[in-house]
């Protein structure tokens, strides 16, 4: 099938960190930057959490993921390479209409997959101590 022998890449970010994701067709082998995903990531909750767009789709056997990413620490690195799954996985499915009941986009929205964390650090304000914190008040 034509739907199998291709390449699919999504481009994930979350904070400072970026990644690039690249799906191939395998038996769920998914690489950090070279390394295998357990060797490269600290915490198997970090694991777990960049394995859910897979998981939702029950598509972790079919797979391998070959993630480059770079920039923020490990937690952001991992949002932005679960979100660069998921947008891989939506141009696999891209030819399955948006209505259909299993339709890939259908699962990972509502699984809150598919929406970028826009969060980010907030920037140090003049007179506090940092983003928010105010100097501690003296009344004498």
């Amino acid at each position: 099938m034509a739907k199998d022998s291709k390449v699919y890449i999504g481009t994930g970010r979350r904070k400072t960190s970026v990644a690039r994701v690249t799906l191939t067709p395998g038996q769920g082998k998914i690489t950090v930057n070279g390394k295998d995903v357990h060797d490269y990531l600290p915490y198997e909750v970090l694991v777990m959490d960049l394995l859910q767009p897979l998981e939702a789709t029950n598509t972790k056997e079919i797979f391998d993921v070959d993630a480059k990413v770079s920039g923020g620490g490990f937690s952001g690195q991992t949002g932005a390479i679960r979100l660069g799954i998921t947008r891989a996985l939506l141009q696999y499915d891209a030819p399955t209409p948006v209505e259909s009941e299993n339709s890939y986009r259908r699962i990972l929205k509502k699984a809150g997959l598919v929406t970028r964390d826009s969060r980010k650090k907030e920037r140090k304000k003049p007179g506090l101590k940092k983003a928010r914190r105010a100097p501690q008040f003296s009344k004498r």
